[in-house]
């Protein structure tokens, strides 16, 4: 491999959905950017710049690819990484990192076949596309040796993108998750359990580019210390997308309490619901948050019909998130192991929805009724000591 090719490391981003941003896209690039800049920072000496709709990454040489590429990929805007040896733009200069990189994949992968893709992005370079194509193909079988051509199921398709002075030559792109850059898009409080959905669905909204704070309700010591313990490594690992954010956790015991003590015991379930959302509410207005999250999931248990749903958005005035309410329960798990919360979503730690729960919830809850049954409760009171509870939590991630 060349000196050139030896001295750093070189990474092309491309920002995917932030692409199509209009007069809008240097915000949401320079956002992008300045993510991966700080994502990357503790990593070594690392640039992060912009340039023609892409980002460049430039990397120490002894700082390991796979850690980058692992972290970059983690980013919400990114589409695809690849990582790529830079060369002037000149046909000579193209073909000879060409042939250099390519040696390197045929001891790395043992390739036998490769078909070239040149993209030519500087419109003033005297040589078109096509020509491009044939011409480092040609000179990287003549260089190699080795390999032959295959234009229909090439071993290694090779892309070439030449540029305004510089031009690239790489062979990956490793998708990224898509979405939009942190930050770009408001900022939600999560209601977040320790079960397989509330974390899928918080994971969701920060893919579109939604800042994150979350609350989290027990019910001590019907629910255990390792309960909450649990959701706070649920969220270390949440915060590896989301970035660094604030969890506020909420006694809820008192305010259920309350409910067995005076209402219908199959009311429980969507009364307890509607506490916590006005709950969440109010943290949401004390923190900017202007919407609520959570992982509800049409029909999934006797809180999720559409009638309870219905009853729950009416307690409270901004808006609901619900990112799962049309998935599949497989949908759901595939991506909570996609994204790595699975394994701990499923510990088989107790929750506060499952204490005091009603042998036969109401399923076609009706609002009339439900308002009836909260007349009883001095619901500002119990929502103000709940607030008062609060402990806060600064979750890194994990």
């Amino acid at each position: 491999m060349s000196e050139e090719m030896k001295k750093e490391q070189i990474f092309i981003v491309r920002c995917g959905e932030t692409a199509l941003k209009g007069m809008n896209k240097p915000y949401f690039e320079r956002m992008l950017a300045d993510r991966i800049k700080k994502l990357l920072k503790r990593l070594g000496d690392i640039s992060v710049k912009r340039h023609e709709g892409l980002i460049f990454v430039r990397a120490d040489s002894q700082i390991d690819e796979k850690l980058i590429l692992k972290e970059i990929s983690k980013v919400f805007g990114v589409a695809s990484i690849s990582p790529a040896a830079e060369c002037e733009s000149t046909m000579e200069a193209i073909g000879k990192t060409a042939v250099d990189y390519m040696k390197k994949v045929i001891d790395d992968r043992g390739i036998k076949t490769f078909k070239v893709e040149a993209k030519r992005a500087d419109k003033n370079f005297p040589v078109k596309s096509p020509d491009i194509g044939r011409q480092i193909g040609a000179a990287v079988l003549k260089g190699c040796g080795v390999l032959k051509v295959d234009v229909h199921n090439p071993d290694c398709l090779l892309y070439v993108d030449v540029r305004h002075g510089k031009s690239y030559v790489y062979q990956d792109k490793i998708p990224g998750f898509g979405g939009l850059p942190l930050g770009t898009n408001g900022k939600g409080l999560s209601l977040l359990s320790g079960g397989i959905d509330s974390p899928v669905a918080t994971w969701m909204m920060a893919k579109r580019g939604m800042m994150i704070e979350a609350v989290h309700f027990h019910s001590y010591p019907y629910t255990s210390q390792r309960a909450q313990e649990k959701v706070e490594e649920l969220a270390g690992l949440l915060a590896v997308y989301c970035g660094r954010f604030r969890l506020h956790v909420i006694n809820l015991l008192p305010v259920q309490e309350k409910i067995v003590e005076n209402c219908p015991e199959e009311e429980t379930t969507i009364l307890v619901r509607r506490f916590m959302m006005r709950i969440g509410e109010k943290i949401a207005k004390n923190t900017g948050c202007g919407m609520l999250i959570t992982g509800e999931n049409l029909g999934q248990v006797a809180s999720q019909t559409a009638e309870a749903l219905c009853v729950t958005d009416a307690s409270v005035s901004i808006p609901v998130m619900r990112p799962l309410i049309g998935l599949d329960k497989v949908d759901i798990m595939d991506k909570a192991q996609e994204i790595g919360t699975y394994e701990v979503s499923i510990r088989p730690y107790e929750d506060c929805c499952t204490v005091f729960l009603p042998k036969h919830p109401v399923t076609k809850p009706k609002l009339d009724k439900i308002l009836a049954s909260e007349s009883r409760l001095d619901c500002e009171a119990l929502i103000d000591r709940a607030v008062e509870s609060e402990e806060v939590i600064d979750i890194y991630p994990a």
